[in-house]
């Protein structure tokens, strides 16, 4: 897969041509030109320069990721190469095979990133989940959920296979918000049997009404995985405030409480 795509703008570039090939502009102050075009922006004189560097921001946000992997000089040998036609120093085959190399490289950067990460964060949760579940109010289960209750209701509990409309809020052992209710419009109505497996038990534990704060182990979240290219990292212990509003009908549309 080549790293930059750039047909649809050359696309949108060639039909914006035909439209005005025959268009004529006389010369004029530069000056004059900058404080008549609304869109002046300074270092960039014309739209020439503007649609060039706006390419340039393009291709260097998608080439973040691998900046270290990069030599701009010889990249841009490249580039130039292609632009004005000239005989490249490698043929499309050797292009090809170095592509591939490049992206199994990347591929395996990642999972060793991954495993990393997982390994850490494993580590931290168990440690985190030890010493709070001596704090005071914290209650585990045989699962290893743990949970505090905040507010008491006194309606009925949800059971397996019902669906529940709850106000939530979800964030990493660092406090960081990956998700929320109120992030997606208010309370949201979701079936139990198609949460993360901690989500499950501790909302069955809730009378409505209540309020309860629950830890939720990686084995019971996301697991190993993460929300891979999302907010959860692997082996994530999860932290979530969840008010329990009601049971709702079992046949009403569900949504995930964490994407």
């Amino acid at each position: 897969m080549r790293l930059l795509a750039l047909s649809t703008l050359s696309v949108a570039l060639l039909a914006a041509a035909g439209c005005n090939k025959d268009a004529t502009a006389p010369k004029t102050d530069a000056a004059a030109d900058a404080k008549k075009d609304p869109n002046a922006i300074p270092g960039l004189k014309d739209e020439k320069a503007r649609v060039s560097y706006m390419i340039g921001m393009d291709m260097g946000q998608t080439l973040k990721q691998v900046k270290d992997e990069i030599d701009l000089p010889t990249l841009e040998k490249g580039l130039k190469a292609q632009l004005d036609g000239s005989k490249p120093l490698m043929t499309e085959q050797q292009a090809q095979q170095i592509r591939e190399a490049f992206a199994q490289k990347l591929q395996a950067k990642r999972i060793a990133e991954q495993m990393q990460a997982a390994t850490k964060n494993a580590k931290e949760g168990q440690e985190f989940l030890a010493k709070n579940a001596k704090a005071a109010g914290v209650q585990t289960t045989a699962s290893g959920l743990q949970y505090q209750v905040i507010t008491q209701g006194t309606g009925p509990k949800p059971k397996a296979d019902d669906q529940v409309t709850v106000n939530y809020t979800g964030k990493l052992l660092d406090g960081t918000k990956f998700d929320s209710s109120e992030d997606h419009g208010g309370a949201a109505t979701l079936p139990l049997n198609a949460v993360v497996p901690g989500w499950r038990e501790g909302i069955q534990l809730m009378p409505v009404g209540s309020k309860y704060r629950l830890w939720i182990p990686a084995s019971l979240g996301y697991g190993e995985q993460g929300t891979p290219g999302g907010p959860i990292p692997p082996n994530a212990t999860l932290v979530f405030e969840v008010e329990l509003v009601g049971i709702a009908n079992p046949n009403g549309a569900g949504t995930s409480p964490a994407h």
